[in-house]
C-alpha cells in the first residue's frame, strides 16, 4: 500500500506473476497516508490508513474494496496485523495518544494504551493473537504488549525511538529497529528481548535515517531496509557475528517510506519511494545483485508504502497517490510486470 501525494489517494500494488496491477482503493481525497498492509490466508489484501484525520480500514472482498472509518479522532502512524481468524488489529496515533483497535467479528473495539503519546507505531501479534506494539513515546522508545488482562508498558531506550519497526521471533520475543536521535547521534539501532533483558546494537551510525523496516528470517536473524543521509536505499542483515550493509539503490533521493519483506529463501524484497521522480519503486535481491524497477510513475506516487508477500512470493504493495489524494494498491503479475488498475470508492 502507498500514498499518491499529488492526488491525495491511497493506492495498492500487487504482483500478478508477470506485471504489477495497481488499483485505487480509496479516492475520496485526503486519504491514504500512513498505510499498512496485511494479507489474509486467501492472499486478499487488508489496509489500514489515515483518511481525513481519522483511522480507516479497507479490505478486498474478492470483487470490490470495502472501506470503513474506525476512529474519527485520528489515524496517523497506523500498523496492521491479522489474527488467525483474519480479524484486523491496528495500532495508531489518535488525539496524540497511542491507541489500539481490533475487530471482534461484529464490531470495532478501541482502547487508549498510552495517553503520554505514541507515534511511529509498529504492531505484531504473537501465536496466541496477543498484540505487541513498539512506538515513540514521551520518554523515548517504548514497547507494550497485552498480557491477557492489561497492557504492560516498558521504556526500552530513553535516547529516542522514531521510525520503529517491530517483529516477533518464533518464541514471541520482540525485536525492534528504530532511529536514535539522542544528542544528535543519528543512529539506526536494533534491540531484542532475550527473555530477561534488552540487548541493543548500533546498525549504522552518523546517519539522518528516516523510515526503516525490519523482518526476521527463519533463524530469527534481523534484516533491515532504511534510507540514509546520502539519500540512498540501504539494506542491513545480521550474519551471526556482524551487520552486512549493502546499497540497494543510489539513483538519486531514493529509499524513503521503505517496507521490507523476505521471500521463502530469505531474499529481501523492498518497496520504497523515489523522491526525485515521485515514483513508487521496488527492489529485489537475486542472490547476487539488486534489481530495481519502477512500479508506478503516474504522478507523484509512492509515499507510505507497505509491502507483503503472499504464499507464492508474489508482492503486494499499498501506497499513497499524492497527485489525486487517493489510496492505491498494486500486485505483481507474471515475470514481474506491474499493471496499475483503478478502483474508486464513493460516499
Amino acid at each position: 500500500s502507498y500514498y499518491d501525494h499529488n492526488n491525495d489517494d491511497l493506492k495498492y500494488a500487487s504482483w500478478t506473476g508477470s506485471a504489477w496491477a495497481v488499483q485505487f482503493v480509496d479516492s475520496g481525497g485526503g486519504v491514504g497516508e500512513y498505510t499498512s498492509l496485511a494479507l489474509d490466508g486467501s492472499s486478499n489484501p487488508h489496509i489500514s490508513y489515515d483518511g481525513d484525520g481519522g483511522l480507516k480500514y479497507a479490505s478486498w472482498t474478492g470483487s470490490a474494496w470495502v472501506s470503513q472509518t474506525v476512529d474519527s479522532s485520528g489515524g496517523a502512524y497506523t500498523s496492521l496485523a491479522l489474527d488467525g481468524s483474519g480479524n484486523p488489529h491496528v495500532s495508531y496515533t489518535g488525539d496524540g495518544n497511542l491507541k489500539y483497535a481490533h475487530w471482534t467479528g461484529s464490531a470495532w473495539t478501541i482502547q487508549t494504551i498510552d495517553s503520554g503519546g505514541g507515534t511511529y507505531t509498529s504492531l505484531a501479534l504473537d501465536g496466541s493473537g496477543n498484540p505487541h506494539i513498539s512506538y515513540d513515546g514521551d520518554s523515548g522508545l517504548k514497547y507494550t504488549h497485552w498480557t491477557g488482562s492489561a497492557w504492560d508498558i516498558q521504556t526500552v531506550d530513553s535516547g529516542g525511538g522514531e521510525y520503529t519497526s517491530l517483529a516477533l521471533d518464533g518464541s514471541g520475543n520482540p525485536h525492534i529497529s528504530y532511529y536514535d536521535y539522542y544528542d544528535f547521534s543519528y543512529n539506526l539501532k536494533y534491540v531484542s528481548w532475550t527473555g530477561s533483558g534488552w540487548v541493543s546494537q548500533t546498525v549504522d551510525s552518523g546517519l539522518w535515517v528516516s523510515k526503516n523496516s525490519l523482518a526476521l528470517d527463519g533463524s530469527g536473524n534481523p534484516h533491515i531496509s532504511y534510507h540514509d543521509a546520502n539519500h540512498d536505499l540501504k539494506y542491513a542483515s545480521w550474519t551471526g557475528s556482524m551487520w552486512a550493509i549493502q546499497t540497494a539503490d543510489s539513483s538519486g533521493c531514493v529509499g524513503t517510506y521503505t517496507s521490507l519483506a523476505l521471500d521463502g529463501s530469505s531474499n529481501p524484497r523492498i518497496s520504497y519511494y523515489d523522491g526525485v521522480n515521485g515514483d513508487l519503486k521496488y527492489a529485489s535481491w537475486t542472490g547476487s545483485a539488486w534489481v530495481n524497477e519502477t512500479v508506478d510513475s503516474g504522478g507523484d506516487v509512492g509515499e507510505y508504502t507497505s509491502l507483503a508477500l503472499d504464499s507464492r512470493g508474489t508482492p503486494h504493495i499499498s501506497y499513497y497517490d499524492e497527485t489525486n489524494a487517493d489510496l492505491k494498491y498494486t500486485r505483481g503479475i507474471r515475470h514481474f510486470v506491474f499493471l496499475p488498475l483503478v478502483l474508486r470508492s464513493y460516499p
